[in-house]
């Protein structure tokens, strides 16, 4: 399971509240499922929840249970949500000025044209920060190329790249196994630029 085994993790919390206010019926079994997260730990923060009084479990037919949010939950999941928001800005913010500096960097050494390695959201605001810059992008690099376009611009696999013309290469990925790829086919280093 690749969530935080914390049962004070907020955005584990927020994920449950939001499920149980939906009032669905829900299960312990399928909030492990739809969360990535182990049963066993489902039950810890069904518990603490039921403890601090934001959920309350109801009994229902043949020995199954309904989870449902109080009043002191539903503030409780609006406060979550409101930080949440709060610090998404806040890291998109952080994202893009580190991008613009990146920008000016690539443009005072001399780049004329980017290639963007990665196609999430980072890649897209590395997209909309470029608009409005000399500098040019020559595609988007995601592993695989599957005739799908980024904004207009071409999708390369990793094997495309070394057939590419382009000045320099923007990391817009934070998986670390990325920058191991662009090492593996021996892109020189003086041309790659990271957030």
């Amino acid at each position: 399971m690749n969530k935080s085994a914390d049962p004070g993790n907020n955005d584990i919390t927020l994920q449950i509240l939001n499920e149980i206010s939906t009032g669905a019926a829900i299960t312990q079994r399928s909030l492990s499922s739809k969360l990535n997260i182990a049963l066993g730990l489902v039950n810890v923060y069904i518990k603490k929840l039921t403890k601090k009084g934001y959920i309350k479990i109801k009994k229902s037919s043949m020995n199954r249970f309904k989870y449902v949010l109080t009043p002191k939950g539903f503030s409780h999941r609006v406060d979550l949500t409101y930080h949440f928001m709060k610090s998404s800005i806040n890291y998109f913010r952080d994202a893009r000025q580190r991008i613009d500096i990146i920008y000016q960097q690539m443009i005072q050494d001399g780049v004329k044209s980017v290639l963007i390695w990665g196609d999430g959201e980072i890649a897209e605001l590395s997209y909309i920060s470029l608009r409005g810059l000399s500098l040019n992008l020559v595609g988007v690099v995601d592993g695989k190329s599957d005739n799908r376009d980024f904004f207009g611009h071409a999708i390369y696999s990793h094997d495309d790249v070394p057939t590419l013309k382009y000045d320099a290469i923007l990391i817009a990925s934070l998986d670390k196994e990325e920058v191991q790829r662009i090492s593996d086919l021996g892109i020189e280093i003086g041309k790659i630029y990271s957030l």
